[in-house]
């Protein structure tokens, strides 16, 4: 029964920590992770305002066909940002969209055509239905927006920029978790020292404290990797004749623009570029961002032979260069995400194994007087 007992706990730990880091991790991405949701009354009934769902992040999807519903990011409607509606039909130019609640698509309020470089997550249906998760939404945004303030309030008392926006809310996270275990140590020391004997069945968990701590690092080197990089769209007008700048080029004619990188942190960085749409290319393809400097491209973007105005779609990934370039290079070529995954598995794996082998792995705990101290204890460990 104890056994059980302990599954079960460790089980919701796990759930809570996983939860909190797909929100975390979504915002920090700028699209649904795990859990996705919608806060109008749009997607009616399939979706109720706050209701979540299922997210595939699209690059894991598949092809979109119609009548998947899915999150993209929108240019006009409300505003843009993120919306959530389903595919109604299928063009040369992009998705058509609508809300299941709107009389009319998106693109009947100059919503351009939705193109795969714009959808982020894809709804999981199985059995052709969306599966809704109450009050996800709800939740969400109380969480969001209680961090939100936070960041604004610790930039506010420290003057720092950099703990507001997407990589700030990986960084409040790491402090956080860093404050807790301070504290945990603090009262777990002061508590019952007069007792000789400690039980390991109570107390805070290190391991739970440890991958917390692992989590962190992975949230920001996360945000490093993801937050500067995505879809970069530049809109060509395809014209009779040519005009100064890349904007505007002759019907069936090339132009090539300056394009620079910059690279804000303190380690450097690997960035590919994959074209979205025809007509656009980045040449060097694969460049290195030294730490703290920026590097520069060549920007290429060719008008069709038709008159128009024209969407041009390239994506650009980023990756904390802290493995060979080479490997970075092959496993980029096997799916984008994958170096993604294996540096973040590197440095949350990393610290996490350190981290138990320089600390006791069992519970915090309270120690009598006599007991040796935890920086002896560590001492005999690196002995």
């Amino acid at each position: 029964m104890d056994r059980l007992k302990k599954w079960l706990e460790t089980a919701l730990e796990s759930g809570v920590i996983i939860f909190l880091i797909a929100m975390v991790l979504g915002q920090i991405l700028g699209q649904p992770v795990l859990l996705g949701f919608v806060t109008t009354g749009s997607m009616q009934p399939t979706l109720e305002p706050g209701d979540g769902f299922v997210a595939i992040p699209a690059d894991l999807a598949g092809s979109v066909e119609e009548g998947d519903v899915v999150t993209f990011r929108a240019e006009e409607i409300q505003g843009g940002g993120l919306t959530t509606h389903r595919v109604v039909d299928n063009t040369d130019r992009g998705y058509i969209t609508r809300g299941d609640n709107n009389p009319f698509t998106d693109q009947d309020s100059d919503e351009p055509p939705v193109t795969n470089a714009q959808i982020v997550a894809v709804a999981w249906q199985p059995g052709g239905e969306v599966v809704a998760v109450p009050g996800v939404g709800t939740l969400v945004n109380g969480v969001r927006n209680g961090l939100s303030w936070v960041q604004q309030r610790a930039a506010s008392i420290f003057g720092v920029r950099s703990l507001l926006g997407t990589q700030g809310l990986a960084y409040l996270l790491l402090g956080v978790s860093v404050g807790a275990y301070v504290l945990d140590f603090v009262l777990s020391g002061n508590r019952d020292r007069g007792r000789r004997d400690s039980s390991r069945d109570t107390g805070t968990s290190v391991r739970l404290l440890i991958g917390i701590f692992a989590a962190a690092i992975v949230l920001s080197a996360t945000a490093t990797m993801v937050a500067p990089a995505g879809p970069q769209e530049f809109g060509v007008v395809s014209a009779e004749f040519d005009s100064p700048g890349p904007r505007v080029i002759e019907q069936g004619t090339t132009e090539s623009t300056q394009y620079r990188l910059g690279n804000g942190g303190y380690v450097p960085v690997v960035t590919y570029f994959d074209p979205a749409t025809d007509g656009i290319a980045v040449e060097p393809n694969e460049t290195v961002i030294p730490a703290r400097s920026t590097a520069n491209a060549t920007l290429s973007l060719t008008a069709p032979p038709e008159r128009g105005y024209y969407r041009k779609f390239v994506v650009e990934h980023r990756y904390l260069l802290i493995l060979p370039q080479s490997t970075i290079r092959s496993l980029y070529l096997v799916h984008p995400w994958l170096p993604i995954i294996t540096i973040d598995a590197l440095l949350g794996g990393a610290f996490y194994v350190l981290g138990t082998v320089l600390v006791d792995t069992g519970r915090v705990r309270s120690r009598s007087r006599d007991s040796p101290s935890k920086i002896r204890r560590l001492l005999t460990r690196l002995r």
